[in-house]
């Protein structure tokens, strides 16, 4: 499964084009960290891309936020999963998660639980955002990173009259420092993976 780059995937669906914006924001943290990087609409999903995420090292799972949860497509492809799960196929890998909704909060921290949960349940490990929050003080700002306060992963807030182009600043920064974050922690899990296997091989 491992190479000599770490291979990452972000897996995500978006309905009006913000959470794209962050997806990618997330694929430019993680290919200047170093990592090989896979980017797969669910929604368009083909059977060379499932066979990418069963070859990645780690996959980052995005979704808007629709009525509390993931939307109705990322469900889709999350129930698809369960050909791999019964396989095991994706057990040890790892992930993160990234979301957006039109309001600040828009219960987007129930869409990263649904990530967390569908993670556990394939056996991966969670990787988390590690960033301290942003805008909670009187000297804060709103281009502070991680200016929403999650701690599971990137969360984005666009307002729903605008497009992509509204996307905040401080979100694209946040989700850049989510892939770096994960390609790192891809890094170092992929190369103690082949120091163990040298250290049981010799």
């Amino acid at each position: 499964m491992s190479s000599a780059a770490p291979v990452v995937s972000i897996a995500f669906h978006s309905g009006y084009g913000h959470t794209a914006v962050i997806a990618e924001a997330v694929r430019t943290g993680a290919a200047e960290a170093g990592v090989t990087v896979h980017f797969i609409e669910v929604d368009k999903i083909t059977d060379d891309q499932w066979e990418l995420l069963d070859a990645s090292d780690a996959i980052v799972f995005g979704s808007p936020t629709y009525m509390g949860t993931a939307s109705g497509a990322f469900h889709t492809f999350a129930e698809a999963t369960a050909a791999r799960w019964a396989t095991r196929a994706w057990q040890d890998k790892l992930a993160a998660g990234f979301t957006n909704s039109a309001s600040k909060s828009g219960d987007k921290l129930h869409t990263l639980q649904f990530f967390t949960v569908l993670a556990a349940q394939h056996g991966m490990s969670w990787v988390s955002l590690n960033l301290m929050p942003g805008w909670n003080s009187s000297t804060a700002s709103e281009n502070d990173l991680n200016r929403l306060g999650f701690f599971l992963g990137a969360a984005a807030q666009s307002n729903n009259d605008q497009g992509a182009e509204g996307v905040h600043k401080s979100d694209i920064a946040t989700a850049e420092h989510l892939g770096r974050r994960i390609a790192e922690q891809t890094a170092v899990f992929t190369a103690g993976r082949a120091a163990l296997a040298a250290a049981q091989a010799s």
